[in-house]
């Protein structure tokens, strides 16, 4: 029991440095625009974080259940994955390059699977296309909507960068264009913010009202008619410049930041609220470990595959923690290294960004919220001129994407292999 509890502990810590790590995914933008200062931006990025991480559960069960053969899985093999994402993650934090901790972690199971089932590669589920319907029949399943390491993992690490690229690109065009024509802004933005505003209360209080159709587009417009208002004062002063659209991108920055925020603790936090209910479920179906426990902490007996509420708040409160604690070195590579930034660009990369992840998370992917994001600046900057993006920064970016689950796939099969050899 005393070695489950530490391995929550490491779970924990893994959480908060994934906060600290990936601070720089919601708020490189409106810092290096400076739509936020450093400290608002972390603020805003923690308590919106902590808001996602308690919405839903998909990206946990398929993280838990889903990437793995659960009955070679145990609390030393659990450890041992989580080692070798931390280990990288602090490596990559350290030299300032943005890394997927979700894919660290991914890498991390695999290794540790792969090791306990002594290198058989059946350990790990690479494709599951069948399922049971209601009659109990057996279907065939398509591709992306099977589970698995290939469609849930490998397939979403090339293609979500690219769709942060290519929609963030023609997003920033599309705005460039409305720009030659500044009064229609405030129709296009008071349908977004009013329409996603109303989506993200739905989405947190399930209120009935805000889930309707003609009740969002008339919040937008509620919206719409403020912005116009406004604008036609800006008019009125002395007529709209580039000064005057600077600002209000800046404003428009401040919920594409939220969103981007909700939508990386909705999908990252929900990683290691897997991992904890995989350690549980197995401590408590496998071994001894909570033979005697006691009555105090019968709350950690989940003898079925679930996401206990007091896992949620815990990880949720962590994620929240680490991202408060913010990690300046990736800020400073994605927000002013790779391509600098105006506030339209940063408002189209989050904006982008976290639509991405959030179709991801309700299909239950364990998306990286760095390619995301990262692809989505990459986006914006090519369309001022491709060689606005630092392609070299880019690539040493990359380099680290298409390393970090072998790597961490090694440093936890040899982590496990020597826990074996030790007789744990």
């Amino acid at each position: 029991m005393t070695f489950v509890l530490c391995v929550i502990v490491i779970a924990l810590a893994f959480e908060y440095i994934n906060g600290f790590h990936d601070t720089a995914n919601a708020i490189a933008t409106s810092v290096a625009t400076k739509a936020l200062t450093p400290t608002q931006a972390i603020l805003l990025s923690a308590a919106w974080n902590l808001v996602g991480a308690l919405m839903g559960t998909a990206v946990a069960k398929t993280i838990g259940s889903g990437l793995v053969d659960t009955n070679l899985v145990s609390p030393v093999t659990i450890a041992c994955a989580l080692m070798g994402g931390i280990l990288w993650n602090l490596f990559t934090w350290y030299i300032g390059l943005p890394s997927s901790s979700s894919h660290a972690l991914i890498g991390g199971l695999c290794g540790a699977a792969l090791a306990s089932a002594s290198g058989d590669w059946h350990a790990i589920v690479w494709l599951k296309n069948t399922a049971v319907d209601a009659a109990g029949n057996l279907q065939a399943l398509p591709f992306f909507k099977s589970g698995g390491l290939l469609p849930k993992v490998v397939a979403p690490m090339f293609l979500a960068p690219l769709a942060g690229l290519l929609i963030a690109y023609s997003l920033a065009g599309a705005f460039y264009l409305f720009l030659r024509y500044p009064r229609f802004l405030p129709a296009v933005f008071g349908l977004l913010i009013g329409y996603g505003l109303t989506w993200i209360l739905h989405t947190i209080t399930h209120w009935p009202l805000l889930g309707q159709t003609w009740f969002r587009i008339a919040a937008g417009a509620a919206v719409a008619l403020l912005l116009y208002r406004r604008q036609m004062r800006l008019y009125m002063s002395g007529g709209l410049t580039t000064t005057h659209i600077n600002t209000e991108f800046r404003w428009y920055q401040l919920g594409s930041a939220s969103w981007m925020s909700y939508a990386h603790g909705s999908n990252d936090a929900q990683k290691t609220m897997g991992v904890i209910a995989l350690l549980l479920f197995t401590a408590t179906t496998q071994g001894e470990a909570f033979k005697n426990l006691p009555a105090w902490l019968e709350f950690l007996r989940t003898p079925q595959f679930e996401i206990a509420t007091w896992v949620k708040v815990t990880c949720a409160i962590t994620i929240a923690l680490g991202t408060a604690a913010g990690g300046w070195r990736i800020i400073k590579t994605l927000g002013k290294n790779m391509v600098k930034l105006q506030p339209v660009h940063g408002f189209c990369a989050q904006t982008t960004a976290a639509g991405v992840i959030e179709t991801a998370t309700g299909f239950g992917v364990p998306l990286s919220t760095t390619h995301v994001i990262s692809g989505s600046i990459m986006g914006v900057g090519a369309t001022k001129r491709l060689n606005a993006v630092k392609w070299m920064v880019a690539e040493r970016m990359i380099w680290a994407w298409v390393l970090t689950i072998p790597i961490c796939g090694l440093l936890a099969f040899c982590f496990t292999w020597l826990a074996h050899k030790a007789g744990f």
